[in-house]
């Protein structure tokens, strides 16, 4: 396994915060980790002189990008410095309209390509021990008028790690998502959850993870606390709350890697 595709069983889910955790958490342990967003929609424009995801190459004054919040996200997460060449390999993708990748791209005039996001994966690889893709809302968002994601899933060939909420219609929503991706053959590395609110678990979200493993016959790794940290565009792992770092370790050494 020299790579990861980190899912979700819907958009808002907690993704990005899973991935960048996951990413911090592995170079920690001097693994050199790469982050990818194969597709990116909600992209800013940054024109003038700028260091590339605090790497230390630049733009000219005269160019314009478009950069990838999910992707820096995960890069602040790790202190993690690369060039602008790995930054355009680790996001092939990128949208400034906020919706659907087909339909940004599509407004931009173009159409996603999974053959091209497999090249940039390949490169990443060869450069870096392990890669750690994150999709764009769920599982079956379009990326053309042909395929999915779960196209891009099966050309890439990773291991999938479901992010789930902990509570009430995460059965359904997780279970449905397990069996989108077992029709495809696709080996499912387990499930994580991830708390967006300051909620304390009761006998509900226990039931829960212990009713997906029974019925989606897949390991439940663990569940991401609440931490306002991890709202900050930001954020530093370093910083975070032992809790929140001791469970990243916890499902890191579940997988494996």
């Amino acid at each position: 396994m020299n790579g990861l595709f980190i899912t979700g069983t819907d958009t808002d889910i907690g993704k990005t915060a899973l991935s960048a955790l996951l990413l911090a958490e592995l170079r920690r342990r001097k693994i050199n980790a790469a982050p990818m967003k194969p597709a990116q929609t909600g992209c800013r424009e940054v024109t003038g002189t700028r260091h590339v995801a605090l790497g230390t190459s630049e733009i000219s004054p005269q160019s314009s990008r478009l950069t990838v919040p999910d992707l820096d996200y995960s890069l602040s997460m790790a202190a993690m410095k690369v060039s602008a060449e790995q930054y355009a390999n680790m996001a092939p993708y990128r949208f400034e309209p906020a919706c659907s990748p087909h339909l940004a791209a599509e407004l931009a005039g173009t159409e996603i390509e999974i053959a091209e996001m497999v090249i940039a994966a390949r490169t990443l690889g060869s450069e870096h021990e392990f890669v750690l893709a994150e999709g764009a809302g769920g599982i079956m968002v379009p990326l053309n008028r042909r395929e999915t994601m779960l196209d891009l899933m099966q050309a890439l060939r990773y291991p999938i790690l479901l992010a789930a909420r902990p509570g009430l219609g995460t059965i359904n929503h997780t279970l449905l998502s397990i069996q989108a991706l077992r029709s495809d053959g696709l080996d499912i590395a387990g499930v994580v959850f991830v708390a967006s609110t300051d909620q304390e678990f009761t006998f509900i979200e226990e039931d829960n993870g212990a009713t997906i493993e029974h019925f989606g016959k897949v390991p439940v790794l663990g569940t991401i606390p609440y931490c306002a940290a991890l709202a900050a565009p930001n954020p530093s792992y370093e910083n975070l709350p032992l809790p929140v770092v001791a469970e990243v370790e916890k499902i890191v050494n579940q997988l494996g890697i």
